[in-house]
């Protein structure tokens, strides 16, 4: 079939993401190829000290996002969307939307950036002997029960962002493993949330008297592959506001952004892991067992169909980086030098290489926000050397391509060299990898271990959710979701490979050290408050 065909005959499969940034929807078709897309920028919003988006602007969001895919589709393929093979919803991952029984928000949606659960955090990690991040959804909630908090008591739901979209479009309170091991965990043997951890929870609030229980107010956990209703009436009204796209659709379980990613690397079978370098990072190493102690630094969620991963999340990666691009780029225009952006970004990376491997002691520290795996809560973007130091531009610029992802190293430190975890293959996506062979080569030095990137990874998230939809419905041979994207989707793509140079390694565990040792400058810079 052509594109405009498989739109037609109602082949075509929509995964749809909410990124912090940006909500992107994507259309494949049978052959998982993307035909059509569609984006909306968001941002979002400080309100009385916690980060959250409006429901509203969730709402506009997605309508605008899919009004766009829309055009596109029309312009492209003079057609409309009116039937598809499946849909899927994937979103940034924990953070806390409350609702009561008349389906009312109780307090703003509170996302994965603010770090105000410190205290519930801690004590949850202690009571459960399991590290709970700041962000996960029960922090949240143990927190708002700490401090309080008057609406606790009138919980009837608590979800996602990607949960609270797929219930709003099918009215199901349901949500995917990966996203669900972001609430509170998830046991691998039975693929439901942890009961011993669900029982601990319920005792310690017990004296409180709510007329709830934890999975009361939970949504259901599904795996990959397993139905999770079907597009309503009404849900089809809110996404596509024209009235085209008709009810009846299958939706499959909602995902969270990390799983969607693992998914579009091929990333999802034990001894495979992937980097996703953009704005903030994360690695996310599918295991072959449990680690043997819990890590502050290091989250324990779940692939998409349930397998364990060991996740390093870093709140800062290119940030940085990119504003000292821009100073260059204002240089060039300084000069009255046409700026093409590809090109300042190719030169000053591949310029990077000529440098020293320990950048020639020069050190930066790309905290535009504070960084839980190194202790920060808050965060000033620096850049250090002493007076002795080779301070050039080749080593300035490895300096801030290293900062990028050393706290990543950091992390991956702790599995690699004190769990002993064995990994086949780690694939890089996101816009540090870019500039072709130079974020892979970086990274390879960082974690001691071959980088692969595939020409696929660019499309993200919502490629990954579309590809979970394909999963549910065009797999007749029910196989499993590693072996559905290995001769399915993949056929033996693997990507390009960037295997680490003995001076590339040892020169970022020297510049680690150095970077490590320093933390204090960092540390009193955030003191000193401007």
């Amino acid at each position: 079939m052509t594109a405009k065909q498989t739109i037609e005959a109602g082949k075509a499969i929509l995964g749809i993401e909410f990124g912090s940034t940006r909500i992107k929807a994507v259309l494949i078709d049978e052959e998982n190829k993307p035909i059509a897309q569609g984006s909306h920028e968001w941002e979002n919003q400080l309100v009385d000290g916690l980060w959250t988006y409006s429901v509203e602007a969730i709402w506009y969001g997605l309508q605008d996002c899919y009004a766009d895919l829309r055009a596109n589709v029309r312009k492209a393929y003079d057609t409309e969307i009116e039937i598809l093979a499946a849909i899927g919803v994937s979103a940034m991952m924990h953070g806390y939307m409350a609702f009561n029984k008349e389906e009312k928000i109780l307090v703003p949606f509170r996302t994965w950036r603010n770090t105000n659960t410190g205290r519930a955090a801690a004590e949850l990690s202690q009571l459960f002997n399991y590290n709970i991040p700041l962000r996960w959804s029960i922090s949240h909630l143990y927190q708002a029960i700490l401090d309080n908090e008057e609406h606790v008591g009138d919980i009837n739901f608590l979800t996602t962002l990607a949960g609270f979209i797929h219930w709003q479009i099918t009215g199901q309170r349901v949500l995917g493993i990966g996203d669900a091991s972001g609430m509170i965990p998830i046991d691998p043997e039975t693929k439901q949330y942890s009961a011993e951890m669900v029982e601990k929870f319920d005792k310690l609030i017990a004296p409180k008297g709510y007329s709830w229980k934890l999975l009361d107010i939970l949504p259901s956990v599904l795996s990959a592959g397993e139905s999770a209703g079907f597009l309503t009436e009404e849900g089809a009204k809110r996404l596509d506001i024209s009235g085209h796209l008709k009810p009846g659709i299958p939706v499959c379980p909602p995902e969270g952004d990390a799983g969607t990613g693992m998914v579009a690397t091929n990333a999802v079978k034990q001894r495979t892991g992937n980097v996703s370098a953009g704005t903030s990072s994360f690695s996310m190493i599918v295991l072959e067992k449990d680690l043997s102690k819990p890590y502050e630094m290091i989250d324990m969620v779940t692939t998409p169909d349930g397998s364990l991963v060991a996740m390093v999340h870093c709140n800062n990666c290119t940030s940085d980086l990119n504003a000292w691009v821009n100073l260059f780029k204002e240089y060039q225009q300084l000069l009255g030098v046409p700026v093409d952006m590809n090109e300042v970004y190719g030169k000053l990376y591949n310029n990077a290489l000529n440098g020293d491997a320990d950048c020639g002691g020069l050190i930066s520290y790309n905290y535009i926000s504070g960084e839980p795996v190194t202790g920060l809560e808050e965060g000033r973007p620096l850049f250090v050397r002493s007076a002795n130091d080779r301070f050039n531009l080749a080593n300035f610029m490895r300096a801030h391509l290293y900062a990028s992802v050393g706290v990543l190293k950091i992390g991956n430190d702790i599995l690699f060299k004190e769990e002993n975890v064995k990994v086949d293959r780690i694939t890089g996506h996101g816009g540090l990898f870019k500039t072709k062979g130079v974020g892979q080569r970086i990274l390879a030095a960082a974690i001691d271990s071959p980088i692969s990137v595939m020409e696929t990874a660019g499309e993200g998230g919502p490629w990954g959710m579309a590809l979970l939809g394909a999963y549910l419905v065009n797999n007749p041979e029910k196989l499993s979701l590693p072996d559905f994207l290995d001769k399915v989707v993949f056929a033996g793509n693997t990507g390009v490979e960037i295997a680490p140079t003995a001076e590339d390694v040892a020169g970022f565990n020297k510049y680690i050290e150095s970077y490590k040792a320093c933390l204090g400058i960092e540390q009193a810079a955030v003191k000193c408050k401007k």
